[in-house]
């Protein structure tokens, strides 16, 4: 009787363990002059939300991918807090947003003609994995591994949208949005190319009035300097 009941306990525990997940991860990162970065865990089992609760901040998701980067020598990044972390326990998500920057993840230089910004996004910080209890990780270079150049493209949105269909436990997407005024929009395996209008500072230092100004504003100096001196 003792083993039967015993027996019965394993399959128990065994059936609970092969339980999906059936979460949902969404990661939305839109670019300007650094990166973005809003990601959303959703759906998650409770025994899983609960454990994460107490381990998981605003920096368990950054310092992941900063880890991940390191280990490719990439080592020219920053990121920054947006917001604390957010817990919804009736919907048992999870919300965290934080921006990457550092030229490394995103750099430019400017058109010679147009005094533009061309920008080069790297993405390959997406590929990342992270713990979330001992049990349950995320793999992100398992759902996101599919080239650049496989992914959907939206012209209305400026965006670069991926989501796999493969049948899995995670329901994940992933999302790239680019400046509104973007345009020579380029892509590769791992970056985005893309070129924006210069800011009025870029104006400013590429035109010859301010040379002019600072001529003026030196001969103005010395001449109320000699003025002065007499």
């Amino acid at each position: 009787m003792k083993k039967l009941v015993g027996t019965l306990l394993l399959l128990i525990l065994l059936v609970t363990l092969a339980t999906p997940v059936h979460a949902s991860v969404t990661i939305q990162a839109t670019i300007n002059q650094n990166i973005h970065v809003v990601f959303i865990l959703e759906n998650i089992n409770s025994t899983i939300y609960n454990e994460t609760k107490q381990t998981f901040n605003v920096t368990t998701i950054p310092n992941a991918i900063i880890k991940n980067l390191k280990q490719q020598n990439l080592t020219r990044v920053r990121w920054g807090y947006v917001q604390d972390v957010t817990f919804d326990d009736t919907a048992r998500s999870i919300r965290s947003e934080f921006y990457l920057a550092g030229s490394d993840i995103i750099n430019f230089k400017f058109n010679k003609t147009t005094t533009a910004r061309i920008y080069h996004v790297q993405t390959k910080w997406r590929k990342f994995s992270v713990n979330l209890t001992d049990n349950f990780s995320l793999d992100f270079a398992e759902y996101f591994d599919t080239p650049l150049t496989w992914w959907n493209y939206s012209d209305s949105e400026k965006a670069y949208y991926y989501e796999p269909t493969e049948p899995d436990l995670i329901d994940s997407s992933c999302k790239f949005v680019l400046p509104p005024t973007a345009t020579n929009v380029q892509r590769t395996e791992d970056t985005i190319i893309f070129e924006v209008p210069p800011l009025l500072g870029d104006v400013l230092l590429n035109s010859p009035f301010l040379i002019l100004g600072a001529l003026i504003a030196v001969i103005m100096f010395a001449f109320i300097y000699r003025r002065l001196r007499k």
